[in-house]
Parts: structure tokens; sequence; C-alpha cells
């Protein structure tokens, strides 16, 4: 089983470097960290007194290693998740923060746990994920990968300029899709004539 390290450091490989994409609400990222996260951890990395575009520039991996391990995986309470939930939990978290767990809670609803749906990992949330996850936690991770592939299409389908993280150019799933389905097992991928069936009415 991978450490949260070694986890962390994968999300921070998939990530990539620097990017200020006008599409992408998180606007300039390096390593999957923001311009706003760093802005809201004071991190002033040149020392000029001001947290800008040129700290997202500065931040190196072993940074943004750090800053997920502490901020998107021990503060939110991941670590009391199942163990089989927790790398695509740590994942969606990098990369949607609250909305990671607002999935997991709607999906608990669907599965009649009544949990609130607020983004926050607290004892109600903790204790139907423990049932769901018996006697098979990979079961409960399955739903979850399912559950956030259809976050990311419902996103799509609602934001065109956001089509290209979900479809690449060729048509064919981008890397949202291939992100959440790299947590799911394989007969749950969607096959390419599905995923055309699925994306045919965007333009």
């Amino acid at each position: 089983m991978q450490t949260i390290r070694e986890i962390a450091e994968a999300i921070v490989a998939r990530e990539g470097g620097f990017v200020n994409d006008p599409d992408d609400s998180g606007g300039a990222t390096n390593y999957g960290v923001t311009l706003n996260t760093m802005r809201s951890l004071g991190l002033d990395l040149d020392g000029d007194g001001r947290v800008d575009v040129k700290d997202v520039k500065a931040l190196d991996r072993a940074q943004a290693v750090d800053i997920f391990i502490t901020h998107y995986f021990e503060r939110p309470n991941l670590s009391g998740l199942p163990a089989a939930l927790q790398p695509s939990m740590f994942d969606m978290y990098v990369n949607a923060g609250t909305n990671a767990v607002k999935i997991l809670q709607r999906l608990q609803n669907a599965m009649g746990y009544g949990v609130a749906v607020d983004g926050v990992i607290g004892p109600q949330t903790l204790a139907a994920a423990r049932d769901a996850a018996r006697p098979d936690d990979i079961l409960l991770r399955d739903a979850y990968g399912i559950a956030r592939r259809n976050y990311y299409f419902d996103i799509a389908d609602r934001r065109p300029a956001s089509r290209k993280y979900a479809r690449s150019r060729a048509n064919g799933k981008g890397g949202w899709i291939r992100r959440a389905e790299e947590f799911i097992s394989a007969h749950y991928h969607m096959s390419d004539e599905e995923f055309a069936r699925r994306t045919a009415a965007w333009q």
C-alpha cells in the first residue's frame, strides 16, 4: 500500500508544473497549488511582502507535497476514512477542495445514510463511510470514483469552457475523466464508445 507521501508525490506529478489557464477558476497554479492557496497560507517565497504569481512560480515539488499532506489530507481528516477510499479522496480534494467531500456525502445520502452535505468530514460522514465500506472497501472506492467522474461530466455539461478538461482534442477521454478512472476498477472504466455517446451533445 502506498504511503500518504507517495500518494502526494503522485498528485504533484499528475498536476504538473506552472500553468495560468484563463479557463481554470484556480488561476495561476504550480504543482496543483493555486495562488489563492498560497495567499491563504502566507507563502511569500521571494520575501517581497506580497504573495503573487512570482511566488507560485518559485514553489518547488517538495513544498507542494508538504502543503498537500498538511492542508489537503491531515486538516480535512481524510485519514479517518476507509483506506481504499483515501487516495481518490485525497486526489480529488487537491483538485476540487471541499467538493471532494460533498461528492462522498451525496453518495452516502443516495445509499440511505442521511448525512449533511457540508463538505466537512465529521462523525456522521466517517461513520457512514466505515459502514458502507463493509465488507469490502473497494466497492465504496469504485462508487466514489464513478460519482467523481459524473461530477466532472456535470461541470462540462454546464460549462462549455471546461469541456477541454473532460475531453481531449482527439475527442477521447480528457484529464479529468482519466484522473477519476485511475482510482476505480478497470471494469468500471468507460469504453471509447460509451464516452463518445456521453459527450456527443458537446460542441
